[in-house]
């Protein structure tokens, strides 16, 4: 995991030591203040010279397999980003299955097919 804001890397130093929300981040904070990162993932405001807040998950393979975009004054919730990142990685060796919404580590998944369609509450509940 890294994030990566227009701010610069003097900036991010100072959120990660003041800001108690932060406290606890272990990944790296990269610096884009040129917008290029922002530029190829589509999130750069010209206006602004700010991104917006973007999240994407790239699996190992490079593939996008998951992406959010917020405006500014949106935040995000890293619970839910987890989340989302362990449903990927089990269907990295589950291909054949579907995590549904608000799936957790070790709970049920579904195996997509003409009969779940209109029954996925009904296939949660067995």
């Amino acid at each position: 995991m890294i994030s990566v804001s227009t701010d610069t890397k003097y900036t991010h130093l100072a959120w990660q030591t003041t800001e108690k929300l932060l406290e606890k981040v272990r990944y790296p904070m990269g610096a884009d203040p040129a917008g290029k990162v922002s530029r190829l993932f589509g999130v750069y405001d010209e206006d602004t010279g700010l991104a917006l807040r973007g999240t994407f998950i790239i699996n190992p393979e490079g593939v996008l397999v998951g992406s959010e975009v917020n405006y500014y004054n949106v935040g995000r919730n890293a619970e839910e980003l987890v989340r989302k990142m362990k449903a990927n990685v089990y269907l990295m060796s589950h291909p054949d299955e579907a995590c549904p919404a608000k799936w957790e580590e070790g709970k049920k998944t579904l195996k997509p097919s003409a009969e779940l369609v209109g029954k996925v509450y009904s296939a949660l509940q067995e």
